[in-house]
């Protein structure tokens, strides 16, 4: 009897891993109904990551859009599933624990049949209240391991992870391969593990394309016993996305599998919209490098999804660079002579790091701890001199028990800035809040929603929930779309800098805040202030995280060059310092 595949098609990540946003509520309920009309799919990506906060971003009610999108689904007999992030929540910093407890009440009450929960460092501990939690409120709880290629990450390794997530209840086992690297014949070893150890636990494949490992993953992973595999379709498959459902379904139709057909005319027609809501304006934030596949990938274990933004970071910071090179008489990097450096100093450091698995948001960290170390470099600077307070967190154990041990390097610069190490459980750190959102949204008459979701909505995402209700996100997306669509940018040439001056400019692009209460008039730097060397001067909110920026030299604000809330460009001059 030939073993039966099923598909999931993870739609709203072939988007976040394309550009920045996602569609629309009409956008998703336009192109549900040719889906269901494939014929294909016995599940679908319904929520979760960072999918909500995009939503507020925009200025759609992210609960009113999960409900919408799941039930045509729900209706056609095809389960839903959403991304946690466990300890994180749906967001990209730690969630209290009875916010974590109320999401999964509320996403069962919305429709979503299927939690999908990963801790970026693979620390049972943090999964052990999802799996808990999802259960509680009735949904299938699927525990993900962080799938990444290095020396401590072996399958004695995952495996105990799997054995922890079992005992705490997990029904399903996700292989989370975010960035792809993950070697063919090592996840068919691991899924062939799982499934001796326990062969009635439904096992899903999630495999990104970028390095180009995906599609001999799929095969063998299906041969070792897989149960479901998420695909993606044109025009937003392979690149930096995951392999297209008909390449899949053909490769495991001809190894002997029993795979569901497609209906073809629908797939046109799912592809025909997602080119429509391209070329409307989700493509305006779409990096056509992300729609190509790249090897050195491979080296630097970079999830995939992050290209367009390090393209972009590397955009921006190769103006002010090349601007010192020039200054001093040494030759111009190019994009690809700095993609390079930062690829090498990714897996330099990454092991410096005790080999955090590359996801969300612990990719970001490295990254940007790579990123500056690269800057420092081309200047002749001390390597890092610029670590953000979330990149310390990781370092100090409070995000969870990193998979390897940290160089004597990190560990002597931890000391010397009196930073301790946390040992502790990492949920204990944040205390419960829901009492004090309550009182909040009943003095000022908003209402908390069917089982307490606009509540949860507004505890797991305040910045981009208050944004909402003021209407200001709207206000501001739509200036950032015209903005993009204008092409217009402002750039550090454009700025004057008096003689024994200079600038602090922006490693990203975003929102630039001056502090984190940006609707309050006064900021935390302001012209006159004094900035330390190695001290925050202000925000970048860069997709849905915000970033530091810090200075790399004492002085006195002379300019602020941007307002909080302003949209600025990598590379953008932020403040004047004297």
């Amino acid at each position: 009897m030939k073993k039966r595949i099923k598909f999931s098609l993870v739609y709203r990540d072939m988007w976040q891993s394309s550009g920045k946003y996602v569609p629309r509520l009409d956008q998703l309920l336009k192109v549900a109904p040719y889906i269901i009309d494939m014929g294909c799919f016995s599940r679908i990506e319904s929520n979760g990551g960072a999918f909500e906060q995009v939503n507020l971003l925009y200025g759609e009610n992210p609960n009113h859009v999960v409900r919408e999108w799941t039930k045509p689904f729900k209706e056609a007999g095809i389960e839903t599933h959403m991304l946690e992030r466990a300890l994180n929540g749906i967001r990209m910093f730690p969630v209290p624990k009875d916010v974590r407890r109320l999401m999964y009440k509320v996403k069962k009450s919305q429709g979503v049949d299927i939690a999908r929960s990963f801790c970026g460092l693979n620390d049972h501990r943090n999964l052990e209240l999802s799996i808990k939690y999802a259960k509680e409120a009735g949904m299938i709880s699927q525990a993900a391991l962080s799938i990444t290629y290095s020396p401590v990450h072996t399958v004695n390794y995952y495996m105990d992870i799997v054995h922890k997530c079992i005992e705490y209840g997990a029904d399903e086992i996700c292989l989370k391969d975010m960035a792809g690297i993950g070697r063919p014949a090592f996840l068919g070893r691991l899924v062939r593990e799982i499934k001796s150890s326990y062969p009635d636990t439904i096992v899903q494949y999630h495999g990104h394309s970028g390095p180009g490992f995906a599609i001999a993953s799929m095969l063998e992973v299906a041969r070792a016993g897989v149960d479901y595999i998420d695909v993606a379709m044109e025009p937003l498959s392979w690149g930096m996305v995951h392999p297209d459902v008909i390449t899949v379904q053909q490769m495991l139709k001809d190894d002997g599998f029993d795979v569901p057909d497609i209906n073809m005319d629908a797939y046109m027609k799912v592809r025909s919209l997602n080119q429509e809501f391209i070329d409307d304006w989700l493509g305006l934030f779409i990096n056509p490098r992300n729609r190509y596949t790249s090897s050195l990938l491979v080296q630097s274990g970079l999830p995939g999804g992050m290209m367009g933004s390090m393209m972009a970071d590397l955009k921006g910071i190769q103006v002010g660079l090349n601007g010192y090179l020039e200054s001093v008489n040494k030759p111009v990097l190019s994009e690809d002579d700095l993609l390079v450096m930062l690829f090498n100093e990714v897996e330099r450091i990454w092991p410096m790091l005790g080999y955090p698995p590359l996801v969300t948001p612990f990719s970001q960290y490295v990254k940007n701890i790579a990123l500056m170390n690269v800057m420092s470099m081309v200047q002749g600077k001390e390597l890092f001199s610029m670590i953000d307070d979330n990149s310390w967190d990781m370092i100090a154990g409070k995000a969870g028990d990193l998979p390897g041990e940290l160089s004597s390097e990190i560990v002597d610069l931890m000391m010397s800035q009196n930073r301790g190490f946390y040992t502790g459980i990492p949920q204990d750190n944040y205390p419960d809040v829901l009492d004090r959102y309550r009182t909040e949204m009943e003095s000022n008459g908003w209402e908390t929603g069917d089982c307490d979701e606009e509540l949860f909505e507004f505890a797991m995402h305040e910045r981009q929930y208050r944004d909402y209700k003021s209407g200001i996100a709207k206000q501001r997306f739509e200036q950032e779309v015209e903005r993009v669509r204008s092409e217009s940018v402002n750039s550090v040439g454009e700025i004057k800098v008096p003689d024994g001056c200079f600038v602090v400019s922006s490693p990203y692009s975003g929102k630039v805040f001056y502090n984190l209460d940006y609707f309050v008039s006064n900021e935390s730097v302001q012209e006159g202030s004094s900035v330390v060397k190695g001290h925050r001067v202000c925000y970048i909110k860069s997709g849905t995280t915000y970033l530091e920026v810090v200075s790399d030299r004492d002085g006195v604000v002379r300019k602020l060059c941007c307002n909080s809330g302003d949209i600025v460009g990598k590379g953008d001059a932020l403040i004047i310092i004297e």
